[in-house]
């Protein structure tokens, strides 16, 4: 396994929260995001300049990006424009993980199927689905858990595999089996739901929507590890 970050600060926007020292042991974050790249794939999280917050990693500062466009491309220099106006500069790693993001439904999720699961704990302890991640085989363990994340104050992350699916009028409810447990997660019929597709390089372009993992270089720029690109003008939802 990666080392987990050791360190972490908030640097843009407080619209979401970083993570807390209390729950440091359990957020894989981008350290362990960035391991991908070595044989293991979990989770991200926010980066610099409206980027939010940073890990520093044995990689260098690791940084997440909120979903946004692709400006345009410089050689081989990637223009992408930050909340507060800034631009980023951010290059394509020779080992980088190309996914696209293609839109998906209730219907897509299937008993056996690997998803990550964004979900808000309701007052009577249940969990209640914010935005569905369905992988393909080919990604199946990434960032396999489930632990807090900053989407919102208090929501999680379940990656896992769906044991069973329940229909209700309403939506599903997932049982979500994973390493060392598992999770009941109600998925209402409004949710978010997508799916990850093979992507690659012809897939980074000027007008694309993406949410990159990056890593800071000394020069100011970000090297970009793990691209999710949507496609047809889909957003990722992250």
């Amino acid at each position: 396994m990666p080392a987990r970050a050791n360190g972490w600060a908030r640097l843009g926007s407080k619209r979401r929260g970083c993570a807390s020292k209390k729950s440091r042991g359990r957020r894989s974050d981008v350290s362990q995001e960035i391991g991908t790249f070595t044989g293991t794939f979990t989770r991200h999280h926010r980066s610099g300049i409206d980027l939010g917050c940073v890990a520093r990693t044995g990689a260098g500062i690791a940084a997440r990006s909120h979903p946004r466009t692709i400006e345009r491309v410089d050689g081989a220099i990637y223009m992408i424009k930050a909340r507060d106006g800034a631009e980023l500069k951010i290059t394509l790693a020779d080992n980088a993980q190309i996914a696209g993001i293609i839109k998906a439904s209730l219907a897509d999720i299937k008993q056996n199927s690997f998803v990550g699961v964004t979900a808000m704990p309701q007052p009577d302890g249940s969990l209640n689905a914010v935005e569905v991640h369905i992988f393909p085989e080919s990604m199946r363990g990434t960032g396999e858990g489930h632990y807090p994340w900053d989407l919102q104050p208090q929501s999680t992350m379940t990656n896992a595999n769906v044991e069973e699916v329940v229909s209700a009028v309403d939506g599903r409810t997932l049982t979500l089996k994973y390493k060392d447990g598992e999770k009941k997660i109600t998925v209402p019929a409004n949710a978010p739901i997508v799916a990850y597709v093979p992507g690659d390089k012809n897939d980074i372009k000027p007008g694309a929507k993406v949410f990159i993992v990056a890593v800071k270089q000394a020069d100011g720029t970000y090297q970009g590890r793990a691209w999710r690109i949507g496609r047809d003008g889909l957003t990722p939802p992250m």
